[in-house]
């Protein structure tokens, strides 16, 4: 396997930003299957693959939204073409036997909350990173965010008590012109170790 190219770099990560202002511009059902398609096929812990995605899109959708987000969020989520809440199935372990067939990972969370709960927080969040890079990968720009209600999401969307919400990505064809400069980062030495 060889490294990617710098203009893939590029777009995945160094001139990639958080967008809050986007152009009126759609996204389709089959760019949001495609980002999908993508992100599922990174790893995850045995597999396990607890994250559920819902693309808003639809104005119904959005104002089912609008109420549980914080205000500093409602014009740039009210304004995008989609936003995913990424989110997690409390029993995804119910799965297991045919995500991973090999063992008996479905015994290691079942009945065990709090397994449960780390577990598929954890790997909700990694394939919630998953699902930006998918975006950025075929060419969308992301702005993803907390600041919001989860409580009020989940009732919302996930009324059974099933699912709970993650976090929220903004997505579709962000205005670079409404850009700050990016923000500092740490320097290799302030966050790493090689032991």
């Amino acid at each position: 396997m060889s490294a990617l190219s710098d203009d893939a770099l590029d777009q995945l990560f160094r001139n990639a930003r958080t967008f809050r202002w986007w152009q009126d511009k759609p996204v389709s059902a089959e760019s949001l299957r495609a980002v999908a398609e993508l992100a599922k096929l990174g790893p995850t812990s045995a597999n396990s693959t607890p994250a559920r995605f819902v693309f808003v899109v639809s104005p119904e959708a959005k104002e089912k939204l609008r109420p549980h987000l914080d205000e500093g969020n409602v014009r740039q989520t009210m304004s995008a073409p989609a936003t995913a809440i990424v989110a997690y199935d409390t029993e995804f372990y119910e799965k297991l036997p045919y995500l991973n067939p090999h063992s008996d990972a479905r015994s290691w969370f079942a009945g065990k909350p709090a397994a449960i709960e780390e577990g598929a927080f954890r790997n909700s969040s990694i394939q919630g990173g998953y699902l930006i890079l998918a975006a950025r990968a075929l060419g969308l720009d992301c702005g993803p965010m907390s600041g919001f209600n989860r409580e009020g999401v989940d009732g919302a969307f996930f009324p059974d008590g099933k699912i709970k919400s993650n976090f929220l990505v903004n997505l579709g064809y962000g205005l670079r012109e409404k850009l700050h400069p990016r923000q500092p980062r740490l320097a290799f030495e302030d966050f790493c170790t090689i032991a």
